[in-house]
């Protein structure tokens, strides 16, 4: 058994390696649905690619997550090279998006949850260069957004270290071997061994928020309609629209954050809040997009992006892009889907990890 879990743990440190063969990159993916032709490409290096890779799958406007090599200068290295320390490449992963419905802002925010940014020579078992994290940034707007991410980060105090992880300039990316791409698919026991026992998962455990349907349940039908009055069921439930500057919200400028009516999940953070002329109250951003659904709305003849809880499953509003430079996008939601947690009283409310994000 000891021999069995330090196999697991050592083996994104490439103590075991399959033949080192590549596919094509578009054979990493199975095509997927996208709601405009734009893309753009996000790379992100954060120890073992197998546990950055996981948590961007499946959200809405990602198009594909793939695991490889960035950064260095060697060209088409394997994965025993690059695991070996023969390289100069880092383990990466890089993301194809659609930035009319989810921002490289969001992408920003849940890659800081992945791994920890204060370690420096490695992440957790993994120790080298290959192992140091990394945001290679495409442009001056990414370079921009992702220091000022940082920046916020760091001053938040989450981490009794400073957070070093260096933004990089965008030079290469090559795909790893086929076998790696989707580990946690293709041998899911292994790679949440390998989670628990490099210290991956305690520490994310220890300094962000838990974010499940455990914390934050949804009630019935039944439950919400005694819960909720007539108008905020009709938005949450049926798919209803409020009336735009008639609505609680719209001209709320109040610090604090904004939950879901339904489930009292966080949605979205004043500081992310901008008058946008809807009518209706508009942010920039969520707070995490993993929690929130973004299928395509097909409805009264036209093509939208909708805007769900995925706790609650629940109707918020829908997404638009034409928001703040930032991120270009307008979070267009119902007051009525929501309801605002002051910032005096969010530490009562159960809500003190997220005062960082207000301020």
């Amino acid at each position: 058994m000891i021999a069995l879990i330090a196999s697991l743990i050592l083996a994104c440190s490439g103590a075991s390696t399959p033949t080192d063969t590549k596919n094509p990159l578009e054979e990493l993916e199975s095509p997927k649905e996208v709601f405009s032709s734009s893309q753009q490409v996000a790379t992100f290096a954060g120890g073992c690619f197998w546990c950055v890779e996981a948590p961007f799958e499946d959200l809405n406007g990602v198009i594909s997550v793939v695991s490889g090599y960035a950064g260095g200068k060697e060209k088409n290295p394997t994965y025993g090279e690059v695991a070996a320390g023969k390289t100069s490449h880092r383990e990466s992963v890089q993301i194809t998006f659609d930035p009319e419905v989810i921002s490289y802002a969001e992408l920003v925010d849940i890659f800081w949850q992945t791994f920890d940014p204060t370690d420096v020579g490695g992440s957790f078992f993994d120790r080298g260069t290959q192992y140091e994290s990394a945001i290679f940034y495409q442009n001056d707007q990414q370079k921009k957004v992702a220091e000022e991410s940082k920046k916020r980060l760091d001053q938040s105090r989450r981490f009794s270290k400073p957070v070093i992880t260096p933004l990089l300039k965008f030079t290469n990316f090559y795909p790893a071997e086929d076998y790696h791409q989707d580990y946690y698919k293709k041998s899911p026991q292994d790679y949440y061994a390998y989670r628990r026992g490099s210290g991956r998962d305690a520490f994310i455990q220890k300094h962000w928020p838990e974010l499940s349907a455990k914390k934050y349940p949804s009630p019935t039908k039944g439950e919400l309609k005694s819960s909720l009055n007539e108008l905020q069921y009709e938005v949450t439930m049926e798919g209803a629209t409020e009336f735009a500057f008639n609505n609680e919200y719209n001209g709320n400028k109040e610090q604090g954050i904004y939950v879901c009516v339904v489930t009292g999940a966080p949605l979205f953070s004043s500081k992310d809040k901008y008058e946008s002329g809807s009518g209706w109250p508009s942010f920039s951003k969520p707070i995490d997009a993993r929690i929130i659904d973004k299928p395509v709305d097909k409805t009264l003849g036209m093509m939208r992006v909708e805007v769900r809880s995925k706790l609650g499953n629940s109707h918020l509003g829908h997404v638009f892009y034409d928001g703040p430079a930032s991120t270009n996008l307008r979070y267009c939601m119902n007051s009525a889907a929501m309801k605002f947690v002051p910032k005096s009283q969010m530490e009562a409310a159960g809500y003190k990890d997220y005062l960082w994000i207000v301020d």
